[in-house]
């Protein structure tokens, strides 16, 4: 019986992170983060917005929220494996060690294809996301993730 708990709800939370530049429509960046989580968690996420000044001078706005909703939690997860190419997938499967780090796995999604409903990894400009697992090793977080469909 113990640690059963941890077993039903193997995700604690997850942190979502993207930089919205001055030519952008920091709403529209919104929504392409928002597109990433399951219909259900768009009305109660709400984001942080933090000024930050770019390297020239030019202004540069924040976003970031997190999910904690238990419930929503595995369907984001299975929303992402569900919505992920093939391509991605396999990707990340090759290299999934370097985006795992202390019962975190981190993602970053293209903010363009996010905006149209479409997810695709993405290292330039992307939207950051954190999915924090809860006392879970590498081994079971693979094991989540292909449950999950987010590896092949």
């Amino acid at each position: 019986m113990l640690g059963h708990g941890d077993n039903t709800k193997p995700i604690a939370y997850i942190d979502i992170r993207v930089f919205s530049h001055a030519t952008e429509d920091s709403e529209k960046v919104r929504k392409a983060a928002t597109n990433l989580l399951p219909d259900e968690a768009r009305p109660i996420i709400s984001f942080q917005k933090e000024n930050l000044t770019g390297h020239h001078g030019n202004l540069i706005l924040l976003l970031s929220t997190r999910l904690e909703d238990k419930k929503l939690l595995p369907e984001a997860l299975s929303k992402i494996g569900s919505e992920l190419n093939s391509m991605d997938k396999e990707e990340l499967c090759e290299n999934l060690k370097l985006h795992l780090d202390r019962g975190n796995l981190y993602l970053r999604f293209n903010k363009q294809s996010a905006f149209l409903g479409q997810f695709s990894f993405s290292q330039n400009d992307p939207i950051h996301m954190k999915i924090h697992f809860k006392n879970k090793s590498s081994g079971e977080i693979t094991e989540l993730c292909k449950n999950s469909g987010l590896l092949p």
